[in-house]
């Protein structure tokens, strides 16, 4: 059976300021109004034969996984959270181990959570050209045929047919300068390196082994100790920290004599940088490409994203990449967005936070959005989703005062259980024991007055939480 895995492990920061650590450019709605991941997991839920995805991603991504996975509803096939970042290599070993578990047979498509296609039925068409090869023990690639000459990508170079299907890999190339690209374009026979991967489990471990025993020993044992949690199989930190840190393409496909390619032209994008979204996005007369409330006057070739019901007003300019949140915006010529890594490394060195969180927070519960802060004070707009609580907690530097909006919510203060509802409030001493429960099937929007000498986050002393988290805010 085909068992897809979709890597969602990246944290990337090319997306700044929309993507931020604590919701990377692959849980974002940048293309209508699913994220990059659900596009994926739908993608590979309709292929034939398909088993239930196996998602990889980290411990803080865990419920905004699960999550959209119910939104669109796509079962999940597990769920295997990274305990540290190891690169591809380890994590597709991860996932063969955990397909191989109730499939001898499995068959692994491996995909990045965050990448475009356009074009499925093509994609289609070169999953099973690729299912065929795997089908005789080759590891396939899917090689993406350029028609630009692109510099930020790797290439690959094909060598002699492999029947009507693909080819095998003369060997991959790195990023080239762009006389390069061009010369490679001009050519033929090479494509861009896409990520995406198709081979049988047991061929990839096998070949793991071979070239990086150490890595297959590591993933092996890491997993072996696993552990689950409610819908999570957590990791076994110590095993996976043995693991050498590698890319799957160094690793194996590099080394390997049973590397393979399929050529696809599927409208395929990474959307690695602003400009690259842009250059995908169905754009107006003038070349723009504008979301929210934009008021565009003399403006090309610009992409425009306006948040929070704010009006960006555009006048005279070309070029640029305008990007508007809650708590920062971005201003860029389209030719700069590369280098937006530089703005989000002089956040890290300053001590910021911009880069990390958005002001509005999602958690497994619901969301918070800190719409005030000042010397000693905070206020936030909290949701609990119908049927959620928050967990049993208290705080050792600050005091809360709640005010319901809508909705009824139960609370939990020390000895005393009781409900609150619209226009109703109450008071949380320093220190008291709390929780916050929906039991209704509405949400519950409540406004929270912070008071105290310390706001932050890691103020939170867990007792009991119905998700299985430590005691962080996670």
């Amino acid at each position: 059976m085909l068992h897809p895995v979709v890597l969602s492990g990246g944290s990337g920061t090319r997306l700044w300021p929309l993507s931020r650590q604590n919701q990377p450019k692959q849980f974002l709605a940048l293309m209508g109004d699913r994220s990059l991941f659900q596009e994926t997991v739908l993608r590979a839920a309709a292929l034939p034969e398909a088993a239930a995805p196996v998602t990889v991603c980290s411990d803080e991504h865990r419920f905004m996984v699960g999550e959209q996975l119910q939104t669109v509803g796509v079962a999940s096939g597990g769920i295997l959270l990274e305990p540290a970042p190891r690169s591809t290599a380890p994590a597709i070993a991860l996932a063969a181990f955990h397909a191989l578990t109730g499939d001898a047979d499995a068959t692994l498509l491996v995909l990045p959570a965050d990448h475009l296609i356009a074009d499925e039925a093509a994609f289609r068409s070169a999953v099973g050209a690729a299912r065929r090869l795997a089908a005789d023990g080759w590891l396939v690639a899917f090689g993406i045929t350029p028609d630009y000459p692109e510099t930020g990508y790797g290439y690959i170079r094909s060598g002699e047919p492999l029947g009507a299907d693909g080819f095998r890999i003369a060997r991959f190339v790195e990023k080239p300068d762009l006389a390069t690209a061009e010369r490679y374009l001009a050519e033929g026979g090479y494509a861009w390196n896409s990520g995406m991967f198709l081979f049988r489990a047991d061929a990839y471990l096998a070949e793991l082994g071979r070239h990086a025993p150490a890595m297959r020993e590591a993933a092996e044992r890491a997993y072996r100790n696993a552990r689950r949690d409610l819908d999570f199989t957590r990791i076994d930190a110590e095993a996976f920290a043995a693991s050498p840190s590698d890319s799957i393409d160094y690793a194996v496909m590099e080394k390997t004599d049973r590397a393979a390619v399929v050529p696809v032209s599927c409208g395929w994008s990474d959307i690695g940088s602003w400009s690259s979204l842009w250059s995908v996005a169905e754009r107006d007369a003038s070349g723009n490409r504008s979301e929210g409330d934009v008021i565009a006057v003399d403006t090309r070739d610009s992409l425009i994203r306006a948040s929070d019901g704010r009006l960006i007003a555009t006048l005279g300019v070309e070029e640029l990449v305008i990007v508007d949140t809650a708590d920062a915006t971005l201003v860029a010529r389209k030719e700069r967005v590369q280098d937006v890594k530089k703005v989000v490394d002089l956040l890290k060195n300053a001590g910021r936070t911009e880069h990390l969180v958005h002001r509005k927070v999602y958690r497994p519960w619901g969301s918070y959005d800190s719409i005030a802060v000042g010397e000693r004070f905070q206020v936030k707009r909290i949701v609990v989703k119908p049927g959620a609580a928050l967990s049993l907690q208290r705080h050792r530097h600050r005091a809360e005062h709640w005010v319901v909006v809508s909705g009824v919510a139960e609370v939990t203060c020390d000895e005393r259980v009781f409900e609150l509802r619209e226009n109703q409030s109450t008071y949380i001493p320093q220190g008291s024991l709390h929780r916050l429960r929906n039991r209704t099937d509405a949400p519950v929007e409540l406004i929270e007055v912070q008071s105290g000498g310390y706001l932050g986050e890691d103020d939170i002393e867990r007792l009991e939480d119905v998700y299985g988290r430590a005691e962080r805010p996670a």
